[in-house]
């Protein structure tokens, strides 16, 4: 697979800077004053990769390509539910879904980059019951065709071994000696990997990214293929 070029050359250092200060200050009274810097710093940078990744992306996953701004994250935590009630996140990230689902409905790209690592990964996180079911059927019906989207040595080599959350048993309705029993039990399908932070303000930051978005294109085309193909009949390519 060959990395594409771009004119994004990496964040600047003053990113990286700004989130290690915020990791230590992450406060309402030290952030607000300093908003227009990270918008400069760290926002503004990460809508220039996210666009320069969505023409990349056009060669191989154009149903991923979407509005750039609305694939970034907000900086703002959700606390509601956490025991962590710091209000700001410390990392640069985005996602990207497929632009003929909901963005939480199906499978999905996710890039993250903070002064610890750079994160990539892809796949569904936190799928409905129903997506699920549709989900384990598909794979159930097509289990090699599934292997063969993460089990290449491409995909090990850029993004190592199938991960996600599993359940003990086979699910209710699948038969427990079924060829991919094993793969019927998760309830997450994810590929994730974390690179050094060293590379993100360098331009291997942009080719590392693309090399992985495009390693793992096959995977997410087959997890989205059952859930487009109810909403949308006709070929679907995975």
């Amino acid at each position: 697979m060959k990395s594409s070029s771009s004119s994004f050359k990496g964040f600047p250092p003053e990113a990286m800077v700004f989130l290690r200060e915020l990791k230590n200050n992450n406060n309402r009274e030290w952030f607000q004053p300093r908003v227009e810097l990270y918008k400069e710093q760290v926002r503004g940078p990460l809508l220039n990769l996210v666009t320069a990744l969505h023409r990349a992306m056009l060669g191989f996953a154009p149903e991923y390509v979407g509005d750039p701004a609305k694939c970034l994250y907000r900086i703002y935590r959700d606390v509601r539910f956490s025991k962590d009630k710091t209000p700001y996140k410390t990392r640069a990230d985005a996602l990207f879904w497929r632009n003929s689902l909901e963005k939480d409905e199906g499978a999905a790209f996710y890039i993250s980059v903070s002064p610890d690592e750079v994160a990539i990964g892809g796949g569904l996180y936190m799928p409905s019951p129903a997506t699920l079911l549709q989900v384990r059927q598909f794979v159930a019906d097509n289990p090699e065709a599934f292997r063969n989207t993460f089990e290449s040595k491409a995909v090990r080599r850029r993004m190592g071994e199938l991960k996600g959350d599993r359940i003990t048993r086979v699910p209710r309705g699948f038969d427990p000696e079924h060829p991919a029993a094993e793969l019927l039990k998760h309830r997450q399908f994810v590929l994730y990997n974390t690179l050094s932070s060293n590379i993100a303000t360098t331009p291997r930051l942009f080719s590392n990214l693309v090399n992985r978005l495009e390693a793992m294109t096959p995977f997410l085309q087959f997890l989205d293929a059952p859930l487009v193909k109810k909403k949308k009949p006709g070929k679907i390519v995975f």
